[in-house]
C-alpha cells in the first residue's frame, strides 16, 4: 500500500519541472535541506516534495530501519552471507562516546591498536626509523587493492594540508595494480636504503598485493642482501590474519590488525588508515575518526526527515525507483578530493550492486545506481555536455567546501589562491542551478537555437562541508557509509559482502596457469601439467582460447 501510495504520487510529480517547484515555493530552500555539525545537506534541486519525504519515511518504517540500525549498532551479524557482525563504526567509537560497547573489551582492543600505530608513526616522525643500513627511512609505500588502497590514498590526498612538519620528512606512495608497472616506475625513483613498505590486505592472501609484496621484497634484497633483518627492518604488515603475516615474514612488533568484522572499503578507520595517520599525524587522525563517530551518533539518533544519511539514502531510492535514473555522479569542486568518486565507486556499488534479497530471492527492482564521477572543473570539460544537453537523466553529488583560505591566512595566502577557491564555489552552484533549471536559470529569457538550449531538470544534491578539515570528511565519509547501509534495508540486500567479485578471481588464476603452460617440455611433471591445462583448454570458450593463442604466438621465443 505504501509503495502504491510513492508510485501514483510519482506519476503526479514525473510532469512537473524543478524550475516549476521552485517558482510555486520560492522558500523550498529552507524546508529541504538540513545541517548537521560540519555538513549542510541541500536536496532543493531534487525533484521530490515535502510530501515525498513524508511517504518515504513511512516505507522506511515499514522495512525496520530502526530495527535494522539498532542491530547494526549492537554487533549483531547483519552479514548474513559471512554470519558476521559489520562493527566498522566501533572504530571510531570511544569508550567515553554516545554509543554503548556491544561486546565487551571491544573498544579497548580498538584502542590498543590505536596505540600501536602511534607508536609506528611517532618514531618514523622523529626519524628514529632506520633501514638495515642504518638510513633513515624517507619513503613509505603502501601496497593494496580496493579498500586498502582507495581509502588511506583518498584521506591522505584530501588531508594534504594538514600534513604534519617532522624531523624526517616522509614521502608518501601507493601501489595497487596487478601489473606490476606501478611498483616498476615507483621503484626505479627510490632507495632501497630509505624505503619502507606497508602491506594492506585484510585476508594477506590477495595475490594483487602478494605479487606487488614479493616484488617488493625481491628488490629490497637484491640491493641489501638476504638478511631477514631486511624484511624486518623494511616491511610492516596491516591485516586481520596475524598468521599469514607471519607467514609472509612480517615481525611481531611490525603486524597491525583489524577484524573480520571491518569490510574492506569501510577500513580506512583502522589501521588500514596508517598512510593517513603518517600523513596528518596521530592528533588529525583522531579527529578524523571523531567526525565519524559524531556522524554515527547523529544516524543513529535522529528522526528520518532530520537525518542526513536516511535523506540521503530515501533522495536515491526516489530517484532510482520511482523515477527511474540509473546513474549518479560525484563532482567534488576540490582537488583535494580527487580520489572521492572512486572512493564511492567502491563503497556504494560493491556494497548494494546486487540482485539477491537477504533471502536469497531475485529482486524485481534496481539496486545501487552506477556511480562515477571527476573533480568539477575536470568534469565540466569532459561529460557536463551530457549531463546539459545529453538524453540520459543523472542525479548529480555535488561536494565542496564553503571555505578554505581563512581570514587570519590571508596573510600567507595570496588573494589568486582564495580568489581560485572562490571561482570553484562560483562553478559549484551556477553548475548545479543550471542543472536544475534549465533556461530558466537566465535573468533574462531570450530565444535561442536548440543547440543552444538548457533543459535542465536534472536533479541534484549539494552536500557543503564548512571546511575540509579531519573531522568534517570523517563526518562526509560516514554519510556515505550510513547511506549505503539505508538503501541495503529499504532494498532488502546484504550491503557487507562481495561475492560477485569472487569467482572472477578464481578464473582468473585457472586462467593465469594456461598462460605459463609449457606444452614443448620434455620434464614428465611439465608434461603432466600440459595434459591438465589442455583438458582446461578445452572447456573454454571461442574468445578466451582465440585470446591465449595470441598470447602465446607474441610470447614464443622469450
Amino acid at each position: 500500500m505504501i509503495w502504491d501510495n510513492l508510485q501514483q504520487h510519482a506519476d503526479t510529480l514525473r510532469g512537473r519541472h524543478l524550475a516549476d517547484l521552485f517558482a510555486d515555493d520560492p522558500l523550498r530552500f529552507h524546508s529541504l535541506h538540513r545541517q548537521v555539525g560540519p555538513l549542510l545537506f541541500d536536496f532543493s534541486k531534487q525533484r521530490l516534495t515535502t510530501e515525498t519525504l513524508a511517504l518515504l519515511a513511512e516505507f522506511a518504517d515499514a522495512r525496520d530501519l530502526r530495527g535494522w540500525i539498532d542491530r547494526l549498532f549492537a554487533g549483531e551479524k547483519v552479514n548474513g552471507t559471512e554470519n558476521r557482525a559489520a562493527m566498522h563504526w566501533a572504530l571510531r567509537a570511544r569508550a567515553e562516546g554516545h554509543i554503548p560497547e556491544p561486546v565487551a573489551g571491544l573498544f579497548g582492543e580498538v584502542a590498543d591498536q590505536l596505540q600501536r600505530m602511534e607508536r609506528i608513526v611517532n618514531k618514523l616522525h622523529a626519524g628514529q626509523w632506520r633501514g638495515v643500513t642504518g638510513e633513515v627511512i624517507t619513503d613509505v609505500v603502501n601496497i593494496g587493492v580496493g579498500g586498502s588502497d582507495l581509502g588511506p590514498l583518498m584521506v591522505s590526498r584530501a588531508l594534504e594540508d594538514y600534513q604534519v612538519s617532522t624531523a624526517q620528512p616522509l614521502n608518501l606512495h601507493f601501489v595497487s595494480s596487478m601489473d606490476g608497472s606501478q611498483l616498476s616506475h615507483l621503484l626505479r625513483m627510490l632507495r632501497p636504503q630509505n624505503t619502507l613498505f606497508i602491506i594492506s590486505s585484510k585476508s594477506f592472501t590477495t595475490v594483487d598485493t602478494l605479487y606487488n609484496a614479493n616484488t617488493a621484497r625481491s628488490w629490497l634484497r637484491d640491493a641489501l642482501g638476504r638478511d631477514p633483518a631486511v624484511v624486518d627492518c623494511h616491511f610492516l604488515g596491516v591485516s586481520a590474519s596475524d598468521t599469514k603475516m607471519a607467514e609472509w615474514g612480517i615481525h611481531e612488533d611490525n603486524r597491525l590488525r583489524f577484524w573480520e568484522w571491518v569490510g574492506g572499503r569501510f577500513s580506512v578507520w583502522s589501521a588500514i588508515g596508517l598512510p593517513v595517520a603518517l600523513s596528518i599525524g596521530m592528533g588529525a587522525f583522531r579527529d578524523f575518526l571523531a567526525g565519524g563517530h559524531f556522524m554515527d551518533t547523529h544516524f543513529r539518533n535522529a528522526a528520518w526527515l532530520d537525518n542526513v544519511p536516511v535523506l540521503m539514502a530515501l533522495t536515491g531510492l526516489w530517484n532510482t525507483n520511482l523515477l527511474g535514473i540509473s546513474a549518479q555522479a560525484i563532482l567534488p569542486y576540490d582537488a583535494r578530493l580527487k580520489y572521492l568518486p572512486s572512493y564511492l565507486e567502491q563503497l556504494e556499488m560493491e556494497s548494494n550492486g546486487k540482485s539477491v534479497t537477504r533471502d536469497g530471492e531475485p529482486v524485481d527492482y534496481s539496486t545501487s545506481p552506477v556511480i562515477w564521477g571527476e573533480v568539477g572543473p575536470n568534469a565540466q570539460h569532459a561529460f557536463y555536455q551530457l549531463l546539459h544537453q545529453g538524453t540520459q537523466v543523472v542525479t548529480c553529488d555535488f561536494v565542496v567546501p564553503a571555505m578554505r583560505y581563512h581570514e587570519t591566512d590571508r596573510a600567507q595566502v595570496t588573494g589568486t589562491l582564495s580568489g581560485q577557491h572562490e571561482l570553484a564555489l562560483a562553478n559549484c552552484l551556477a553548475q548545479s542551478r543550471l542543472l536544475a533549471l534549465g533556461e530558466a536559470a537566465l535573468p533574462q529569457r531570450e530565444q535561442m537555437p536548440f543547440y543552444k538550449r538548457y533543459k535542465g531538470n536534472q536533479p541534484s544534491s549539494t552536500l557543503m562541508l564548512d571546511e575540509l578539515t579531519p573531522f568534517g570528511l570523517g563526518a562526509l565519509l560516514a554519510a556515505y557509509e550510513h547511506k549505503v547501509f539505508t538503501q541495503a534495508v529499504l532494498w532488502q540486500i546484504n550491503p557487507f559482502d562481495q561475492w560477485g567479485v569472487e569467482l572472477g578471481k578464481k578464473i582468473a588464476l585457472e586462467t593465469l596457469s594456461l598462460i605459463h603452460s609449457r606444452e614443448d617440455s620434455d620434464d614428465i611433471s611439465e608434461q603432466m601439467l600440459a595434459t591438465r591445462s589442455a583438458a582446461l583448454r578445452d572447456s573454454m570458450d571461442g574468445s578466451t582460447v582465440g585470446l591465449l593463442d595470441f598470447i602465446k604466438q607474441q610470447r614464443r621465443g622469450f
